[in-house]
């Protein structure tokens, strides 16, 4: 077994990623040598503890990343800030601080100016999730298969990216590094829109009349079923993304929108060749996800 990356592993929070990242962690045993975590409930915490999931649980995330080589933050982006002043000033010198946000230009602007002098910061983005939060969500086989993208800001130090890197590939990942703002970009199109439009469509379900309702409930096909998955995601996180990436979902959501409109134009006059093109797309589109394994 190769010798640990790290000598103390720090998780801040302890959700669907963080768990998981403690799985695969205890499973191959050469990515930390000791993983401490932090909660802030004391239910959460327990339910870490009889999971096993960590080597110490902490209530205080200033005293979680104390002598930590590496610290992860793993809560919703929204409170990126906050953890970032708390940690701060426990942060030792030459550490890693690292996170699995969705969203990177918030996460550079929000943490970057809180990571004391001699702290390495390497934001990331592990593509990998289901609709389940909360600690007992996690497993190891999580993220394998599945890209990480790392958004290290200008002047990084390549050390620190490259022991980032490697943690994910450990992980079961592939890694691109990418700059934050076109992974912002990318990330509306392929995530944060398709979870938009899902609370939506559910919404709008949940609008309809009793009896409606009812029906909805009992024959919903594939595709209302799928969307109900991608809505049972969590609330708070969802929104701290959609929040954070503010101008570019709203770009993508404007352009789904036109197009939107565009098809049913075609369906109102029947248009079938710019609907049949429509769907061709889709299905090339489909047909490339498999071929990527990413589907």
């Amino acid at each position: 077994m190769s010798e640990p990356l790290f000598r103390r592993l720090a998780l801040i929070g302890v959700g669907l990623i963080g768990s998981s990242i403690a799985h695969v962690a205890r499973r191959r045993g050469d990515i930390a040598a000791e993983i401490v975590a932090t909660a802030r409930t004391d239910a959460t915490r327990a339910t870490v503890e009889r999971l096993g999931l960590a080597d110490r649980v902490l209530a205080d995330p200033g005293a979680t990343v104390e002598g930590a080589d590496c610290v992860i933050l793993c809560t919703p982006v929204g409170a990126y800030a906050d953890v970032a002043a708390a940690i701060a000033p426990h942060l030792a010198k030459d550490a890693i601080v690292t996170d699995v946000g969705s969203t990177k230009q918030s996460v550079i602007r929000d943490v970057g100016p809180l990571v004391p002098e001699g702290v390495h910061f390497v934001p990331a983005h592990p593509i990998a999730g289901t609709e389940h939060s909360g600690p007992e969500s996690g497993f190891a086989e999580l993220f394998e298969g599945r890209f990480c993208i790392l958004t290290p800001p200008p002047g990084t130090d390549e050390t620190a990216v490259d022991k980032v890197a490697e943690l994910w590939r450990r992980a079961g990942s592939m890694v691109e590094v990418m700059e934050p703002g076109h992974h912002d970009r990318v990330m509306a199109i392929v995530s944060h829109l398709p979870h938009l439009i899902a609370f939506t469509i559910c919404g709008t379900a949940d609008d309809l009349q009793d009896q409606s309702m009812k029906d909805v409930l009992r024959f919903a096909a594939s595709g209302f079923r799928d969307f109900t998955r991608i809505a049972a995601s969590d609330p708070v996180m969802w929104r701290d993304v959609f929040l954070n990436n503010r101008e570019a979902l709203l770009e993508m959501t404007q352009r789904f929108t036109e197009d939107m409109t565009a098809m049913a134009r075609a369906v109102r006059w029947g248009d079938d060749a710019y609907i049949i093109d429509k769907i061709e797309r889709g299905r090339r589109i489909r047909r490339s996800l498999i071929a990527l394994k990413q589907a």
